[in-house]
């Protein structure tokens, strides 16, 4: 049977309003980047990270590491921060610092990693493929909010977020050492208008 984390992982991934919640630990390949995500560059990073999951999810689908495993290759998230504070709300593109990811399967590990760029770089010749990074990371307790709508308006939702935290006497902290939040993007920006784009927001809670 398919492994679907929009079914058995409702929880994490397929939240109405706000909520909180407390995140495994889990394992991504990721890629680390500055700058305006309206560019090539990013999307050829979006495409590397691409490559390797669906690389991984082939070998797992045919048995190659173990018995054979199908399932629905995970959304692509970023972790965000800026070199400058917004004004007004609004946020210098140009400024951004971000990593991007797609959450892998618990059972990866470094030895099939390493094997795993090998062969996808042979195919694809995308450089970022060679920097891509596998980590495991433990998120913690969050606050998350689905927010429906362009990127640009974002805000509208973080603000909700902000003020249940306040209303708790919480407070948000970092992600990954430096990072202010994480956007887990659950429409393909490609395919679906931006005012019906769907995408998770989370911050991360000091406990």
């Amino acid at each position: 049977m398919k492994y679907e984390w929009r079914k058995r992982e409702k929880s994490l991934y397929m939240t109405t309003g706000i909520q909180m919640l407390k995140i495994p630990k889990m394992k991504f390949i990721t890629i680390a980047g500055e700058g305006n995500p309206n560019t090539a560059q990013f999307t050829h990073q979006i495409e590397a990270l691409y490559g390797l999951s669906y690389a991984i999810r082939m070998k797992y689908k045919t048995g190659y590491y173990e018995n054979p495993f199908i399932y629905t290759v995970y959304p692509l998230e970023g972790v965000w921060t800026s070199k400058e504070k917004p004004i007004d709300g609004v946020v210098d593109k140009e400024g951004l610092v971000y990593q991007i990811m797609i959450r892998q399967p618990d059972t990866f590990n470094a030895e099939r990693f390493d094997e795993i760029v090998e062969e996808t770089y042979a195919k694809k010749n995308n450089p970022f493929i060679k920097v891509a990074q596998l980590i495991e990371y433990e998120e913690g307790h969050v606050i998350q909010g689905l927010h429906i709508g362009s990127f640009d308006t974002e805000k509208e939702t973080f603000d909700q977020m902000e003020q249940l935290l306040a209303t708790n006497n919480m407070k948000k902290t970092v992600i990954m050492e430096k990072y202010q939040h994480r956007e887990i993007y659950l429409s393909d920006a490609r395919r679906v208008l931006p005012e019906k784009q769907k995408t998770l927001l989370r911050y991360k809670i000091i406990e």
